[in-house]
C-alpha cells in the first residue's frame, strides 16, 4: 500500500514538472534578427558632394540606406585588417545604390583606406538594430531549392579624386568581381546563371565551387571601375538585396 502511495506521489511530481515546463516554454520568445553585412566600396564624404548633408570630418559617423539611425557598425579595411566602430547618422540621405555607405574622412584615414579605391566591409553589431531588407524579386524555383542560401548582394563606391590630405596611394592592380549569391545546391546556382542571362545582357556569370555544399555565382573579373559600375546597373534591375564586391587575389 505504501508503495502505491509513493508511486502516485512520484507520478504527480513528474506531471507537475512537465506542466511547469510547458507553461514556462510559452513565455520564451525567440527573436530572430537578420544581421546586415556587406563588403564593397564606400563614398568618402566631400564638401563637393551635392544633395548630401555634411558629415563632420572628425566624426565616426556614416550614412547608410538600409540600417536604422544610431545603429552601431563595425567597419573594416580588408587590405590591412584595421577596424573601428561607427554609428549610422541617417538612412534618409540620397546617394547611389552603387555605394554601400557614405563615411567621414576620419574613418577613411583611421582605417588607412585608399582614397582612390575605398574598399571596406560593414557589419551591423547593434543588439537592437535590424537590417531593413528591401523587397526583392524572387521566383519559386529559388525559394524551393535554395532556402538554405539567401541571396546576398552588391554595393560599391565613388572615387574621390579631390581628397589630397593623408590619402593612401593605390598600389595594387584594380581587380574585382561581383558576388551574386552563395547557394547550397549547384542546380540552384545554375538557375541563377540562367536568370541573369535571360534578364540582362550579361553573358559571363560563372559558378565557383567553394565546397560540396557551397556554390558561388560571380561575374568578373573587372579591371576598371567603369565596367564594374555598368554591370552593377544591370544587376540592380534584378532587385537583388545585398550584392557584394569581392577583391580578386
Amino acid at each position: 500500500m505504501n508503495y502505491k502511495i509513493i508511486l502516485i506521489s512520484i507520478l504527480s511530481l513528474l506531471l507537475y514538472g512537465c506542466n511547469q515546463n510547458i507553461n514556462n516554454s510559452k513565455n520564451v520568445n525567440f527573436k530572430i534578427e537578420k544581421k546586415y553585412s556587406n563588403i564593397g566600396f564606400a563614398l568618402i564624404f566631400d564638401d563637393n558632394l551635392e544633395k548630401i548633408k555634411k558629415i563632420d570630418d572628425r566624426s565616426l559617423l556614416i550614412y547608410h540606406k538600409n540600417l536604422k539611425k544610431k545603429s552601431s557598425v563595425k567597419i573594416t579595411n580588408p587590405k590591412n585588417g584595421k577596424s573601428l566602430i561607427a554609428e549610422v547618422k541617417s538612412n534618409k540621405q540620397k546617394f547611389s545604390d552603387f555605394y554601400n555607405s557614405v563615411i567621414s574622412r576620419r574613418i577613411a584615414e583611421d582605417l588607412e583606406l585608399d582614397f582612390n579605391e575605398p574598399y571596406l566591409q560593414i557589419v551591423l553589431i547593434s543588439n537592437d538594430s535590424t537590417f531593413i531588407a528591401k523587397k526583392t524579386k524572387t521566383f519559386e524555383a529559388e525559394k524551393k531549392v535554395a532556402e538554405k542560401a539567401p541571396i546576398d548582394g552588391i554595393q560599391i563606391n565613388d572615387l574621390n579624386k579631390d581628397n589630397q590630405k593623408k590619402e593612401i596611394v593605390k598600389k595594387n592592380k584594380f581587380s574585382y568581381s561581383v558576388k551574386i549569391a552563395d547557394f547550397y545546391y549547384k542546380d540552384t546556382a545554375q538557375i541563377m546563371l540562367s536568370r541573369i542571362k535571360n534578364e540582362t545582357s550579361l553573358d559571363d556569370p560563372i559558378i565557383q565551387e567553394l565546397s560540396k555544399t557551397k556554390f558561388r555565382v560571380l561575374i568578373g573579373p573587372f579591371n576598371d571601375i567603369k565596367s564594374l559600375k555598368e554591370t552593377f546597373e544591370q544587376l540592380k534591375l534584378l532587385n537583388f538585396e545585398n550584392l557584394e564586391i569581392l577583391k580578386n587575389a
